[in-house]
């Protein structure tokens, strides 16, 4: 194989998942929770604010593995497990629903289920472990729960798709947040539910009893989804992780998950990413593997179906058959042939890697195992020992229905998927390169080449950060990209004006189906990094005594450092570090972020990782102190050294990007050029401490000197240096200024 240059790259694979999972949901160990209610009849207070419907809470004290909280909120999750003629409900744990902040290793929230619908104990958590390796998904384990000491049974604990499970997933908590689920009086067995069509009305209010918003805006966003949707399909991807929701697709009807919506139209959330795009999470996995067989009635499924039909159940019903009520997350898509293609090569992956190769049963075993004396010591269960341990392989008799075994379901499931037609005669990509026309710098083009056989059509999919949409660029075996020659299944096509850092997969189809490379992408991806130069990227501004000039997203005024992208080409910060710690350059490292040509980037300096990825684990001194900007090898790009700063005083670049360090008028995300240098503090001939103070001032001052409120009244003149007692001053912001100077007067506040 022949190219114009032979420079390569190393590929490896990355996950979009950027922090580690909590071991609080490790899912090889059984948890331990005891609830201590405040109040006796705990039972009938809860009933009764179920039957309400308010959403209300009783307090209680909760222990989780010998860690102990107090006034913890709790009340019933979910609707149709919970009655008040069961013993075993299952629990909503709010643990700062009180106390602010109390949190189990990050965690506020816990969601305990009372497995229902599972004779098996299995569905829920093994069909978790399935999702989680394709897209965001919850983590899940079980926990004995005790209830005023007495074993109440043994649940599965599920992890909460809430503000702390986005900042895991899209390093974000801000943008508009749905959970798919209507409100209990709106459920309309085989109807539209929480469907995303667009027959509710033009007004964004229109859909608010089917959709719970649980952002602080976004109902206008939600419906232009819905409308682009409906509407306007060949836009969708603009609007709407289309991969992801293929995916979402993918693990239900493989899985035969019809209590989502493939079925019902519920139990999902739909998040607005960075990259301005809806992103489907998949949730309540506890009927997965047929336990529930109720749809839309698409298919002539009127009266829901058998196992039989479970197992042989077309996986592009809504595109080869009649939808009886809309489904237009999936109807719209399988529009697309390439779409059906790609989704029918999720389901492939998902089938190879759980199902064929029976790898799912060992697992089952191996869960069974584990929780097989807790669930015979479970007396509140819902089903007999005997179902618990045959409903891996067999089928097990609900109140209206049967539950199928899950290997019963999954392996003649298997059978059928693996027969589908599309499902096999995919090309095969191998031999995946990378070259330049020289070194992989920033701004050079990038050449992507592959053997791939049998293919008719082929691209490249690539960002440069998690704040932009993956963008496909076709391939060609021509003999004109870069490709060898015309015919010899080589592809090869160009990727222009690269950053330093590019996440990228490849895609291929024939007239029959479709294969992915890696094959789990686009959740993994194959990714190229390379050091920018000295000056490529700056620190072009700090300011560590932030009092008004700009809030961050939580309205909070902190710390903040604005990194300046000084090339006419993006920069990643990819593989980037800051630190306030010369003795360790990698303190903290950058999230995966592309900052366009002559970009800026504010990192909030504020030690909240809490508050998303943008939040570093250090905060600035006000004393002044030394920040650097590195690579991963330690390499510093850029450092700067400054200086005790004023209250809502910069110090930043002047010229802006290039010039030395200065005090200035901030300029929050934008050019320094647009501002005026501010004398230093030595230059005002005035020094005052603390600041901000609260019962005493020094003023050091060389001369005459007065100090002013914020209304411009005098309210002390002094000379040189003086401790003045400002006890009686009431909190508010201050002025000194020295007499007969034009140097901008230094601003104090009082606290208290």
């Amino acid at each position: 194989m022949f190219f114009r240059c032979f420079f390569l790259f190393f590929s490896v694979i990355a996950s979009v998942t950027i922090f580690s999972q909590s071991e609080f949901y490790e899912t090889d160990d059984v948890r331990e929770i005891h609830i201590d209610f405040y109040d006796e009849n705990w039972d009938a207070l809860l009933d009764s604010l179920y039957i309400e419907g308010e959403g209300g809470r009783i307090l209680a004290n909760v222990d989780i593995d010998g860690s102990t909280y107090y006034s913890v909120g709790v009340r019933y999750k979910g609707y149709s497990s919970v009655s008040i003629n069961y013993v075993k409900n299952p629990f909503n744990l709010k643990l700062d629903y009180v106390i602010e902040g109390q949190n189990h290793e990050g965690i506020d929230k816990l969601k305990l289920s009372n497995v229902i619908q599972d004779p098996s104990f299995l569905r829920e958590v093994l069909s978790y472990e399935v999702c989680r390796k394709y897209m965001p998904a919850s983590k899940a384990n079980y926990t004995n729960l005790y209830i005023g000491g007495i074993l109440w049974g043994l649940y599965t604990n599920v992890e909460a798709v809430n503000k702390e499970f986005l900042i895991e997933h899209f390093g974000s908590k801000y943008s508009p947040f749905f959970k798919c689920n209507p409100e209990e009086l709106n459920i309309q067995i085989g109807g539209e539910n929480s469907n995303l069509s667009n027959t509710h009305g033009t007004d964004s209010m229109d859909y608010v009893p089917y959709y719970d918003l649980e952002s602080n805006f976004g109902w206008s966003s939600l419906y232009h989804l819905i409308d682009t949707l409906n509407n306007a399909p060949a836009e969708i991807s603009q609007v709407l992780n289309v991969d992801r929701t293929l995916w979402m697709h993918a693990l239900n009807y493989s899985m035969v998950n019809f209590d989502s919506y493939i079925g019902y139209s519920q139990n999902y959330y739909l998040y607005l990413d960075q990259a301005n795009q809806f992103n489907p999470i998949i949730w309540d996995l506890n009927m997965s593997f047929g336990s529930f067989r109720l749809t839309d009635a698409s298919q002539l499924f009127y009266g829901g179906f058998d196992i039989l039909q479970a197992q042989n159940m077309d996986p592009l019903i809504h595109h080869n058959f009649i939808s009886v009520s809309p489904r237009p997350l999936m109807t719209s898509l399988f529009e697309s042939e390439r779409n059906r293609k790609m989704y029918l090569a999720h389901i492939r992956t998902i089938v190879e890697e759980n199902f064929e190769n029976q790898a799912y049963v060992t697992r089952a075993e191996s869960l069974k195992e584990m929780i097989f004396q807790d669930v015979l010591n479970d007396t509140n269960k819902f089903y007999s020992d005997d179902d618990f341990i045959s409903n891996i392989y067999g089928q097990v008799s609900l109140i209206s229905s049967i539950c199928p075994g899950i290997t019963q379901l999954m392996d003649a499931r298997s059978a059928y998927l693996s027969s589908y037609p599309g499902f096999s005669g995919e090309p095969e990509i191998s031999n995946i390169t990378v070259s330049s026309d020289g070194e992989l710098l920033l701004g050079n083009d990038v050449w992507i080449h592959a053997e791939i056989v049998d293919a008719t059509y082929a691209h490249v999919s690539h960002r440069f950060g998690n704040n932009q949409r993956f963008v496909s660029v076709e391939m060609f075996d021509d003999g004109n990209h870069n490709d060898g020659s015309a015919g010899d299944s080589v592809y090869g096509c160009k990727l222009e004006d690269c950053s330093n850092s590019i996440d990228y997969y490849l895609y291929a189809d024939n007239e029959v189906s479709g294969v992915f490379s890696p094959a789990r992408a686009a959740h993994e991806f194959y990714n190229l990094n390379s050091n920018i130069s000295i000056g490529d990227l700056v620190i072009n501004e700090v300011m560590s005594n932030n009092l008004s000039v700009a809030a961050d997203p939580s309205g909070k005024y902190e710390d903040w450092i604005e990194l300046y992208n000084t090339t006419d080409s993006p920069i990643s910060t990819n593989n980037l570090y800051l630190s306030d710690n010369l003795t360790n350059v990698l303190k903290w490292a950058l999230p995966n972020h592309v900052i366009p040509a002559h970009g800026y980037y504010v990192i909030w300096a504020d030690e909240d990782g809490s508050q998303g990825e943008e939040h570093a684990n250090f905060q600035l001194s006000n004393t002044g102190e030394s920040i650097t900007l590195s690579h991963a090898d330690s390499t510093v790009i850029d450092d700067v050294s400054f200086q005790m700063q004023n209250m809502d005083v910069s110090y930043g670049r002047s010229p802006n990007g290039v010039g030395d360090f200065a005090m200035l008028t901030p300029t929050f995300n934008s050019s320094n050029d647009m501002t005026s240098v501010i004398e230093d503090q030595e230059s005002h001939d005035c020094n005052a401490s603390p600041n901000p103070f609260t019962d005493c001032l020094t003023i050091r001052a060389c001369g005459s000197y007065s100090v002013s409120d914020v209304f411009g009244r005098l309210i002390v003149k002094g000379e040189d240096h003086r401790l003045i007692n400002t006890s009686f001053w009431s909190p508010g912001v201050y002025f000194v200024q020295m007499d007969h100077s034009q140097a901008v007067p230094v601003k104090l506040l009082k606290l208290k």
